[in-house]
């Protein structure tokens, strides 16, 4: 593979290996670092590139296991959490700070499961990549990824409910 295939085929996943990151490590900075060092190791491998058919989900498995062995270190215990803003535009004050609320508990929620679920429902709700390739980068049967995706779902649903109804949001 030459460098302006590598270049225009790996360059076109970063964006998603970056969320994958950042969703599993929850720090900009170590989400940075990880694709960062993926994007060397693939460049290094280079040439043995040409002869993977799926190379999407090969660079977001590689992202994956960089990431899960961060997790993994020391240096695991230093990473922050930081959370996602949402304005909508149209809405009034009060909804859109229901919204902004809903929105980080989700993300709360989702930080909250365990790491199989989490990273499925990253990898379908977030990124939108097929059972396929999920179960490829997540080395698992399409079947056992739709169960993770399926009963991720339904906690952060059972848990937003709760929550809800627990007066966390007043919604008129």
């Amino acid at each position: 593979m030459d460098k302006g295939a590598f270049l225009e085929r790996i360059l076109a996943v970063q964006d998603s290996m970056f969320r994958l990151s950042k969703r599993l490590l929850t720090s900009t900075e170590e989400a940075e670092d990880a694709v960062q060092e993926v994007l060397v190791k693939l460049w290094n491998n280079m040439n043995s590139l040409a002869t993977i058919s799926n190379l999407e989900g090969y660079a977001m498995t590689m992202t994956k296991n960089y990431c899960l062995d961060r997790l993994k270190s020391k240096q695991a215990s230093q990473l922050r959490l930081v959370h996602f803003k949402h304005d909508k535009a149209t809405a009034s004050l009060d909804q859109q700070i229901d919204n902004r609320d809903s929105i980080s508990y989700v993300f709360d929620f989702m930080e909250s499961l365990p790491e199989q679920q989490k990273l499925v429902l990253q990898l379908r709700d977030v990124e939108q990549y097929d059972f396929e390739t999920i179960a490829q980068i997540t080395e698992l049967s399409e079947g056992a990824v739709r169960v993770a995706l399926s009963r991720a779902r339904k906690t952060i649903r059972t848990k937003l409910i709760k929550a809800h109804q627990n007066g966390i949001e007043t919604g008129s």
